[in-house]
C-alpha cells in the first residue's frame, strides 16, 4: 500500500505539513532573490558586482550580496516550489538545503572574507542566517517528515489539520 503523504500533490488532495514548509521556504528564497535586485532595497546598488567580496551590496543594508547570490536564491526558490508537489520531493528539498546551508556556514567561518575564496560572496550576517537557515530547514524536514499530517485550505484560506 503507497503512502498518501508520498502522492504527488492534486488540487483535490489537502498538502501536507512538509509541502506547505517546502512551498514557504522556496517563496522566501524567491523573494530574497528578487529583492537583491532592487535598488533601495539592496544598498550601494551600485557596487553589485557579478561574484566576489568586492560586491558591496548589501540587501536590506545587512547581508552581503552579488549577483551570483541573488541568482541562487532565486534558483533555490524555484527549486523549494517545485520540491512542494510531494511530501517526498519537499522533505529532500528541506534536509539536503539544510545541510547545504550548514557547509556554507562552515565555509564562511574558516575563509578569509576578502579573499578570492569568497567568491558568493558572504559576510558575519551572511555566516549567521546560513547557521539559522541550516538548522531550520533541516529540523523542518525531518520533524514534520516524520508526521503523516495534512493540512486541508478551504476556500476562504483557513486551514484544516
Amino acid at each position: 500500500m503507497s503512502d498518501p503523504t508520498l502522492a504527488h500533490h492534486h488540487p483535490d488532495r489537502p498538502r501536507s505539513l512538509l509541502q506547505i514548509a517546502a512551498a514557504v521556504v522556496g517563496a522566501v528564497f524567491l523573494l530574497v532573490g528578487i529583492l537583491g535586485f532592487i535598488p533601495g532595497v539592496t544598498t550601494d546598488y551600485d557596487t553589485l558586482q557579478l561574484a566576489g567580496h568586492h560586491s558591496e551590496a548589501m540587501l536590506l543594508g545587512i547581508f552581503q550580496v552579488s549577483i551570483l547570490h541573488n541568482v541562487v536564491h532565486l534558483l533555490f526558490g524555484v527549486v523549494g516550489l517545485a520540491a512542494a508537489r510531494s511530501s517526498r520531493s519537499a522533505k529532500a528539498y528541506l534536509v539536503v538545503g539544510g545541510i547545504v546551508y550548514l557547509a556554507l556556514w562552515i565555509y564562511g567561518l574558516v575563509i578569509d572574507h576578502d579573499s578570492a575564496a569568497n567568491f558568493v560572496p558572504l559576510n558575519t550576517a551572511d555566516n549567521w542566517l546560513h547557521l539559522a537557515l541550516g538548522v531550520g530547514m533541516t529540523a523542518l524536514g525531518l520533524l514534520l517528515g516524520r508526521r503523516g499530517k495534512r493540512v486541508e485550505i478551504d476556500p476562504a484560506g483557513r486551514t484544516h489539520v
